[in-house]
């Protein structure tokens, strides 16, 4: 299975043998498992100190007194050690000791990359994610590609090879979380826009990480989570040449994983 190569003007510049992985079987429930047990090993327990609400120095009044028996201070307000009184602890609080890790098999995850790259070659799969191109897939970039350091650089190649539309989407769907989200540190959501996946990185990802929704890896760091966001597979991607000959020898991403 052949594709064409394109050089930084977008025009065609010779082809290039696919590595089998484009084969490959296109399983999303594999893809969502591991997408998901990827997401939940990067979760971080949170919750409250063990004797939250409970340093005061507040007792019952026992019984006899006509009032509950819930802790008081000395002016008989009820204190915040209990969980019924205002502003006292959470009964059944998030427990900070809690392991939301999951596990995948080795087979099932490398399965899962493998099919998400496959993915990446589908028209049909690209165009049910909402991106937005002009051109035959799976892209392929000569390695000039990879010489650019400049993002001005990147976004006339993305131009000439019909992928621009696809930034400028991803660009207009950004917009203010709802909820307290927007005070601790993500205030803005954005959606996703093409992945770039290069041999090795000369420069090219520092430039390719201030366009909107555009992300950067080596073949050699590939997950499931960058090909296939929100467990959808099909995310519009731009290959270099050279990322394709890694990825058809020993330098694939699952004999990393």
């Amino acid at each position: 299975m052949k594709t064409n190569v394109i050089d930084l003007s977008g025009n065609a510049a010779g082809e290039i043998e696919l590595p089998a992985v484009f084969e490959e079987e296109y399983r999303p429930d594999i893809i969502k498992r591991a997408v998901l047990a990827a997401q939940a090993n990067r979760l971080q327990a949170y919750g409250p100190h063990f004797y939250a609400g409970m340093n005061t120095s507040a007792v019952s009044w026992g019984t006899g007194h006509g009032t509950s028996r819930v802790l008081r201070l000395k002016n008989g307000r009820r204190a915040a050690g209990v969980p019924m009184a205002v502003g006292g602890r959470r009964s059944h609080a998030p427990q900070p000791n809690a392991v939301y890790s999951e596990k995948v098999n080795k087979k099932e995850r490398r399965k899962a990359i493998r099919s998400a790259i496959a993915a990446t070659a589908s028209s049909g799969l690209v165009e049910a994610r909402g991106h937005k191109f002009s051109r035959e897939l799976p892209v392929v970039a000569k390695n000039d590609l990879e010489a650019l350091s400049k993002t001005s650089d990147i976004i006339k190649f993305l131009m000439a090879a019909g992928l621009w539309d696809d930034v400028l989407r991803a660009k207009a769907g950004r917009h203010i979380r709802a909820g307290k989200g927007k005070l601790r540190g993500r205030k803005y959501k954005g959606r996703k826009s093409l992945l770039i996946v290069a041999g090795n990185d000369a420069g090219l990802g520092k430039a390719a990480r201030n366009l909107p929704g555009v992300d950067f890896v080596t073949v050699d760091m590939l997950n499931a989570e960058l090909l296939a966001p929100g467990t959808r597979a099909g995310r519009l991607t731009v290959w270099t040449e050279s990322s394709l000959e890694k990825l058809a020898g020993k330098g694939s991403p699952e004999a990393n994983q």
